[in-house]
């Protein structure tokens, strides 16, 4: 029998050249032989090809799934959808198609400032990094003509927190939160906190990324003050459901 220590040895050679040779999922800083047989569930496959052939997909297709995900979860709540931080509308067009949203009683919030990071609520750090201060220009006229045709879709083009009050929704179930800089990440997890039914779901998509330890920091200290946790995914992501009770 061979030795734990020579079989150890054998498993640090053998996995990453597993994973270099026949990963079953490479996008998004995530390699792994995991099973990801999410990708080809049919319901999912057919919604991201959607925004596939709107030329507004990106290479984060976890990421999505668990947006969609959540957002199934909260489709069977009695509360709205709020997205902010929207860009071009991959993730919100692809859950809207998932969730078949057009059917629902819902309504869709979608805050952005559709130019990138505002510096007026960039720290100084953020600043330093150039984080995405005005890099996005044209995708508020792309946003509009992706959610032209859904009447329960409203778009709201400014910086958050300025915007907030333009959202009257008094129930929200789904809360995706996904603007690059961590004043108006928490000013908006704040405002929306009360909003947010019990069971409803709050998606951190920077929480776990590389460059963004202040945004995670700031929702720790967020979830501690309320008694929750934030569940850490490895796509990234940061995940909250508010408790029943």
């Amino acid at each position: 029998m061979i030795p734990r220590s020579i079989r150890g040895f054998l498993y640090a050679i053998y996995q990453p050249l597993r994973l270099h040779l026949a990963p079953a999922y490479n996008e998004d800083g995530i390699i792994t032989d995991r099973n990801c047989d999410f990708l080809e569930e049919p319901s999912f496959k057919a919604a991201e090809q959607i925004a596939r052939d709107l030329g507004i997909a990106h290479d984060s297709r976890w990421r999505c799934y668990i947006a969609c995900w959540a957002a199934d979860w909260a489709s069977r709540l009695d509360g709205d959808f709020v997205e902010c931080g929207v860009n071009t509308g991959y993730m919100s067009r692809t859950i809207m198609e998932y969730v078949h949203f057009s059917q629902l009683k819902h309504r869709f919030y979608l805050l952005d400032t559709f130019t990138g990071v505002s510096a007026k609520y960039a720290t100084t750090r953020e600043i330093a990094a150039g984080r995405d201060l005005n890099v996005y220009a044209g995708t508020y006229e792309q946003a509009c003509r992706t959610f032209a045709t859904f009447p329960n879709v409203k778009i709201i083009r400014g910086t958050v927190p300025d915007t907030l009050s333009e959202v009257d929704a008094t129930r929200v179930a789904y809360l995706s939160l996904d603007m690059n800089a961590t004043l108006p990440e928490i000013a908006a997890a704040e405002f929306f906190w009360p909003k947010l039914i019990p069971g409803g779901v709050m998606l951190l998509d920077d929480y776990g990324y590389p460059g963004y330890e202040e945004v995670k920091s700031a929702y720790d200290s967020f979830a501690k003050a309320r008694c929750v946790r934030v569940l850490s995914l490895p796509t990234g992501q940061g995940l909250i459901i508010k408790p029943l009770s």
